[in-house]
């Protein structure tokens, strides 16, 4: 959100640190994150053809999750830390190919 964009590795990269580590999550990462996952969308990302109703559901639903957290509280702790990013990885399902 610098005005910068990443390459799609270090794109992809970030997005992983994001949601998958333990280290500490700062409102700024999260709002990266969804503005990531915005950009994904908007621009039609192979990944959503044909994705199935429920999914999109799901998928939206961690989205909007994880948008109205950041607008309830101006601080992420820890237990909030991990809802977030349980919110943003559910978010992404729909970026990603179906899992056998």
């Amino acid at each position: 959100m610098t005005g910068r964009s990443l390459d799609p590795g270090a794109a992809e990269r970030k997005m992983s640190r994001i949601v998958g580590s333990g280290e500490m999550l700062s409102r700024e990462d999260v709002i990266w994150a969804l503005d990531y996952i915005r950009k994904k969308v908007a621009d039609g990302a192979p990944a959503l053809q044909g994705l199935p109703q429920p999914r999109w559901l799901t998928c939206f639903g961690g989205f909007a999750e994880a948008s109205m957290s950041l607008l309830r509280s101006p601080r992420i702790g820890p237990l909030e830390a991990d809802r977030l990013r349980r919110n943003l990885r559910e978010a992404l399902e729909a970026l990603q190919p179906e899992r056998p």
